[in-house]
This record gives structure tokens, sequence and C-alpha cells, in this order.
């Protein structure tokens, strides 16, 4: 099986929507889309989701299933001693975590104590096991860190959502700590990160990631990836704080 993770185009946040730029982005996705042979498309029911999806599913003929919980969790929220108000749970100044290195580790990072005190680990846990639940109407069971093969098959499944739910998926097959990929990592809009399972032992199958990110269906077509999702390059810059 073949699992795309795809962020939704250029956002207006305030509209949930797409800007000019988040159209093309989408427009520019589905062309690359179309050339998979894709099983099944899920979707975020956010606007944003939507409207990225919509170019691939106008031209493949086919409907998405939408999913609440592919949307992303900015209810997930916590307060932290710099902060005056809370932030969203993948915003985390480099310097405060060096006080918590517990937080990269796959189970310990739920006892760190500003997210024992959050919803944090309630909607992880909930975004993974709904997740598992498709994967496993697919013919793959999640026992452990494994999936046990009820069906082999050579199904794509599209996931189109948002980078917090994306960081979430990804630490779930690679059985990190979610904070291991929103912390050091960013995937920019309309950006595709591939997985592929791996059965090297009957029954049992790991999902191995061989593409993070990638946006090379924009350059293609000399589109500049949007900067949406990424802080500032340098302090001096003011680009994003």
């Amino acid at each position: 099986m073949k699992i795309l993770i795809v962020r939704h185009g250029d956002p207006i946040y305030e509209t949930d929507s797409l800007t000019e730029k988040g159209v093309r982005e989408a427009e520019l996705l589905s062309e690359r889309l179309c050339k998979e042979n894709i099983t099944k498309l899920y979707c975020s029911t956010l606007g944003r989701a939507r409207l990225t999806a919509q170019p691939t599913l106008d031209k493949l003929g086919i409907a998405a299933e939408y999913c609440e919980w592919l949307r992303e969790f900015s209810y997930a929220m916590f307060k932290l001693p710099y902060l005056e108000k809370e932030k969203h749970c993948w915003d985390i100044l480099p310097s405060f975590l060096e006080d918590y290195p517990e937080i990269y580790s796959p189970t310990e990072w739920r006892n760190v104590d500003f997210v024992k005190d959050s919803n944090i680990p309630e909607n992880y846990d909930m975004v993974c096991e709904e997740f598992d639940k498709t994967l496993e109407k697919h013919g793959y069971k999640r026992e452990g860190n494994i999936y046990k093969v009820t069906h082999s098959n050579d199904d794509t499944l599209v996931f189109v959502c948002h980078f917090g739910v994306t960081a979430q998926l990804v630490s779930h097959l690679l059985c990190c700590s979610p904070y291991t990929i929103c912390e050091n990592t960013i995937t920019l809009p309309t950006s595709v990160t591939t997985f592929y399972t791996e059965e090297r032992e009957e029954g049992i199958a790991r999902f191995r990631m061989c593409g993070f990110g990638d946006v090379s269906h924009l350059y293609k077509h000399d589109e500049e990836p949007a900067f949406s999702g990424r802080f500032c390059e340098r302090f001096t810059d003011d680009t994003r704080h």
C-alpha cells in the first residue's frame, strides 16, 4: 500500500480559504495526483483542505471522504511560562525545550508537565486511532509498532490535511514523538509526504517513508513554494517570529 499525506495550499486562515497562489498550487498538485492510481481520497472538513482537493476530485471524477479527525487541531493549545496567552501546541521556542529533552521520547513526551496538563495527548490518540481504523479497512491492522497484514494490496490512499495533523500521522508511522516532527520539520503548502508498506516478513508490514514534504510539482512549473508554516531564517528577519 501507498500513503500520500498532502498539506493544503497557501491559506487565508481568516476565511479558511486559499490565496490566489494557493489556488494555483492546488491545480498543479492535481496534475501530480492524477498520475497516481488513487484508491481513496480522505480530506479534512476545513475549507482550505477541501479547496486543495477539489481540482483532483474534478479531474478524476471521484468523491472524497471528509473526516473531522483530519481537521487542524487549533483547539489543542497550552500555556507556557514565557507566553502571555495560550499558543498552538507546536509553537515552542527552542531554548525553552532544552529543559525538556524527554519531549523527544516516543513515550515520555506525554509526561512533560505542560503537555500532560493539556488536551494534546488526547487529541493525538484520537487522530492516530482514526488513522489506524482507516488503514485497517484497507488491510493493515496496527499491533504495537507494526502492522499485521490482513489483506496485502497496492491501494493508494491520499490524506489531504494540515501540517499539525501531518506531524501526528508521520510520528505515528515512524514510532517517534510528534514533537520530533513538529519542532524540526515543516511541510509547505501542497507538499506531498509518501509512505510505502514494506512486507519483508509474511503477514507483517512496516510503513517506510520515501519522500517528505515534496513540492517538485511546483518547481516543475516555476511556482515558488509558499512560506506558510515557516518562521524567520535569521533573527534579524522580520518575516515571521
